[in-house]
């Protein structure tokens, strides 16, 4: 999603009003950013109920630190992916220490996860269609430029933010930006076709 300048100057008053505790403006913001950052929760967790309950949790977050947003640093959208993702992935690692927890004490007293463990525990079906959309992935990101693919493997599998990056690089911070973004778009395009 590429912004226009004017919806970032828009993006960055309403959360001027947002920081001064203005509600109004917390609710055009989440009319705003709600779809997209739901869509992103979705596709990385592959659950709605629990995509549903990580954006609460983005929202509130939001609301509580819109303090610290700094315009300077990225845009509206960006900062809200980022808090979204981070959210994800702190989902994701819970996950998978349920997962791990109820396979070790399964292992332990050999009695086999059963059906009223479904919530728990990973399907057959779930476990491959997770791993054809991962390898889709792979695919994708290896046909991507050298320079976006190594951007996005920092950021993304490296967990380095983007000043990180960029020093790692060498390369100014936003042409690290936007290869980034010019590689998660096209990663985004390849995914849906």
């Amino acid at each position: 999603m590429i912004q226009e300048p004017s919806q970032q100057i828009a993006d960055r008053a309403i959360m001027a009003r947002v920081v001064q505790g203005d509600q109004s403006a917390f609710r055009a913001l989440y009319d705003r950013l709600a779809d997209p950052l739901y869509s992103l929760a979705c596709k990385m967790l592959g659950d709605e109920v629990e995509a549903q309950d990580a954006m609460q949790d983005v929202f509130v977050q939001m609301w509580r630190r819109a303090g610290s947003y700094d315009p300077e640093q990225s845009s509206v959208f960006t900062w809200a992916i980022l808090l979204t993702r981070s959210r994800i992935i702190d989902r994701l690692r819970a996950r998978g220490r349920r997962l791990r927890v109820v396979a070790a004490s399964a292992d332990q007293e050999d009695i086999p996860i059963t059906a009223g463990d479904a919530s728990v525990a990973e399907s057959a079906a779930d476990i491959s269609s997770r791993n054809e959309s991962a390898m889709r992935v792979r695919t994708i990101m290896a046909n991507l430029p050298a320079e976006q693919r190594e951007a996005i493997e920092l950021a993304f599998f490296g967990d380095l933010t983007h000043h990180e990056v960029a020093e790692r690089l060498g390369e100014p911070l936003g042409t690290v930006k936007a290869r980034i973004r010019r590689g998660l778009l096209k990663l985004r395009e390849r995914m849906e076709t």
